[in-house]
């Protein structure tokens, strides 16, 4: 497979989105139009490879060297810090990574005011950095689904989770009280990758590039 180009990409709607822009720049995968339970589809005229992965691991299918290329949500690669080239923001499953809790609290907090505080999220490296960075001190309850069930039985007052529009948050009577990062879907490269098959990973960056600027901005 020495020939080959491999991409790791999350199931559902990010490939989808992955293989719709890809498809501008001439890649595609007609294998994949069925894919039924199969993982790896193959394009064997023009030697691309693609695996159907959790979001969670294509950083590290990229990292290892399983995939050349992957597509994943930058919460990912903040939270997983994994050693990768990032050149392209793709521009689209926009979301924002945010803090929130109920919004009875809300009405009386002053985030300004916080210092110790217990916080249930998927991303705890993420949660703690942030605020280490504003000098609060947090104690995380890591936590894999459903974050916003935490401050319902008491478990933690305030979450960080990803949102996009805020509807989960709303039924669940919660708020959102500070925006942590900006989320898009990011092309990435390994980096052993990138230097034993620069011209076609240049000129796949360079085409989508392209492509990616032509096309409509994202907005908030």
């Amino acid at each position: 497979m020495s020939d080959y180009l491999t991409f790791a990409l999350p199931k559902g709607r990010i490939m989808q989105d992955a293989m719709a822009l890809f498809a501008k720049i001439g890649i595609t995968c007609p294998e994949m139009d069925e894919p039924g339970r199969k993982l790896v589809f193959e394009n064997r005229i023009d030697k691309f490879r693609f695996m159907a992965v959790r979001a969670t691991d294509v950083p590290t299918y990229v990292e290892h060297g399983c995939a050349d290329i992957g597509v994943v949500g930058k919460d990912t690669l903040l939270e997983q810090d994994k050693d990768l080239y990032e050149p392209l923001d793709l521009q689209f499953g926009y979301c924002r990574l945010v803090v929130a809790e109920p919004k009875a609290l809300r009405q009386d907090d002053d985030p300004a005011g916080w210092s110790n505080i217990r916080v249930a999220t998927k991303y705890p490296n993420v949660t703690e950095k942030y605020f280490a960075n504003k000098g609060i001190q947090v104690e995380i309850i890591k936590l894999y689904g459903s974050i916003e069930l935490a401050p319902l039985v008491g478990l933690a007052e305030r979450i960080v989770d990803l949102v996009s529009t805020g509807g989960t948050l709303k039924e669940n009577g919660m708020v959102e009280v500070e925006t942590i990062a900006e989320v898009t879907s990011r092309l990435i490269v390994n980096r052993a990758s990138l230097k034993t098959k620069h011209r076609r990973i240049t000129r796949l960056i360079e085409d989508l590039e392209s492509v990616v600027e032509a096309g409509p901005r994202i907005s908030a």
